[in-house]
């Protein structure tokens, strides 16, 4: 049985670049959209071997509703033998992501090109 593609919404954008898939998180990332992006966030990262990229380059607002689907997302890609690389320049961003060591296991990239040419190192 084929399974309906989940509709995009409009704090995440997807699409296929170089046999990754890329997650494109948009706006402010809060609970209310962490609530509405779970569902398509979970069913690609749960692809067996899913090359995955998360840009958060487009994101204005970012809090620990936003950590827990990266850190979700990160952990579901590698429990399936996947890779995850982690596009992120807003400051703000980065701040939080480094005050909770999350830089430290996921190191950002500064653009989408780094991280597709970065290869499947994670």
């Amino acid at each position: 049985m084929r399974e309906e593609p989940t509709p995009p919404t409009r704090h995440l954008r997807v699409h296929e670049d170089r046999g990754y898939i890329v997650l494109e998180l948009r706006g402010e990332i809060d609970i209310a959209s962490a609530a509405e992006i779970s569902p398509l966030l979970d069913r690609l990262t749960g692809r067996e071997h899913a090359r995955v990229v998360l840009d958060l380059r487009p994101v204005e607002f970012f809090d620990c509703s936003g950590l827990r689907l990266v850190n979700r997302a990160r952990r579901r890609v590698l429990e399936r033998g996947g890779h995850l690389h982690l596009v992120c320049v807003h400051p703000l961003t980065l701040r939080v992501l480094r005050a909770t060591g999350l830089t430290a296991i996921l190191p950002p990239h500064p653009t989408l090109e780094s991280a597709l040419r970065s290869g499947d190192l994670r």
